[in-house]
């Protein structure tokens, strides 16, 4: 599933694409799709004559903001959109089409059918579903150390399911609570209660500076990934843990181990990320 990175990727180069375009008509071809409102004609009624101003995220989800209306797009696990020109054919599996009057068309292909579509009112969508209820942005100034802790420390849970948590945090995925934890040489299994001063501060700048390196690469391709362009991104070869099974640790060269915490395969370095926390040893009083 596309995590932060590739979201705001694709942000980025949709608002290249679209902004300014008018919407002349739209067809819905998988109904499902559309969750609100319910009926695709009306979905496709209301977006006509509309014109795109920008398009903006809010965690894992993209708001396409329009004259008078707001698109909430969730990408799901392969969900994409690309411009093309009316012309052109249409590729399987593509099921929504926004046409506008300038010949070309935002195409939305989703092989898997996850995909969700959302139509607001301006400022209505941060009060109902699926946005109402989503957590600290990570790369916003929101996003401070006291507000990590104050959010996470009393959980009795562990660690990285907290962190994939998107009522707590939003973006994070699988990729980037690895790279993180790892960075910050935690353990994903530890308790947050658990968690030193200076292991906090360490978690807090590993997931700003992995997502911010991973947005400047323009994400990580690591399965069917690819912008509003076509393009893939280039993290992946910036990895350290993830997908690296057996590989050696960057840090110390002992293998990489992968396992499962909370359902998710997790790829950790047993060294460097110890399970047990460390303790400062007492002071010696003579």
């Amino acid at each position: 599933m596309p995590e932060l990175p590739e979201v705001e990727t694709v942000r980025r180069t949709l608002i290249e694409l679209i902004a300014g375009k008018r919407i002349e008509s739209v067809t819905v071809k998988l109904p499902r799709i559309i969750q609100r409102p319910a009926e695709p004609e009306a979905f496709e009624r209301a977006l006509a004559g509309r014109t795109v101003q920008t398009v903006e995220r809010r965690g894992k989800f993209l708001r396409i903001v329009l004259d008078g209306l707001v698109l909430v797009s969730h990408l799901r696990m392969e969900g994409r959109y690309g411009l093309f020109g009316a012309d052109e054919p249409v590729e399987n599996h593509t099921h929504v089409l926004f046409r506008f009057d300038d010949g070309t068309e935002l195409r939305y292909k989703d092989v898997r059918q996850f995909g969700t579509m959302h139509l607001f009112l301006p400022g209505e969508e941060f009060l109902l579903p699926p946005l109402n209820k989503l957590g600290l942005e990570p790369l916003e100034a929101e996003f401070t150390l006291h507000a990590l802790r104050e959010r996470l420390q009393k959980r009795s849970t562990r660690i990285k399911p907290l962190l994939l948590a998107q009522e707590h945090i939003v973006g994070l995925g699988n990729i980037y609570v690895d790279e993180a934890l790892f960075q910050a040489k935690i353990h994903p299994e530890r308790e947050p209660g658990s968690l030193s001063g200076s292991e906090w501060k360490r978690l807090y700048e590993a997931i700003r500076e992995t997502l911010s390196r991973a947005v400047e690469a323009g994400g990580s391709s690591v399965k069917s990934y690819v912008n509003g362009q076509g393009e893939m991104g280039m993290f992946q070869h910036q990895l350290l843990v993830y997908g690296r099974k057996d590989e050696p640790c960057p840090s110390c060269s002992r293998p990489i181990k992968k396992f499962v915490v909370g359902g998710r395969g997790t790829h950790i370095c047993e060294n460097c990320q110890s399970l047990k926390p460390k303790r400062a040893k007492a002071a010696i009083v003579e």
